[in-house]
């Protein structure tokens, strides 16, 4: 179970939203850290797999209840609920693409931010 967290930086909404993806089940979860790329998108992307739309679907809810829960933050803007193909979770600063595999391996956003380096979370540390 994840526990409530205080501070509300970048890296403490990357590590609820990667243990919520984990607690249910989301898979070929990635981070990309986008800070040096020159890009005004966001600082970070956190993209993973749901194997189908109910999956997806789950994911995307989960992650949004958790954050809420977790650390009074709300998703700022979201969409892809309609088609549960690649709903996007945008928390202004990080990100979040959950994909199906076909849409994930036929966006390949990991080519198109290439330039951003994937970094591995410290799920110990609190």
């Amino acid at each position: 179970m994840i526990k409530k967290i205080i501070t509300n930086d970048a890296q403490t909404l990357i590590k609820v939203i990667n243990e919520s993806i984990l607690e249910k089940k989301g898979e070929d979860i990635l981070i990309l850290d986008l800070q040096k790329t020159g890009s005004s998108v966001c600082d970070y992307f956190v993209i993973c797999t749901g194997n189908s739309e109910t999956h997806v679907n789950t994911l995307a809810q989960y992650i949004e209840h958790n954050v809420k829960k977790i650390l009074d933050d709300k998703v700022w803007q979201k969409e892809g609920y309609e088609n549960k193909e690649w709903i996007l979770l945008d928390y202004v600063n990080v990100m979040v693409h959950v994909f199906q595999a076909k849409s994930r391996n036929f966006y390949r956003l990991e080519q198109l931010w290439a330039d951003g380096e994937i970094v591995e979370i410290d799920l110990n540390n609190n």
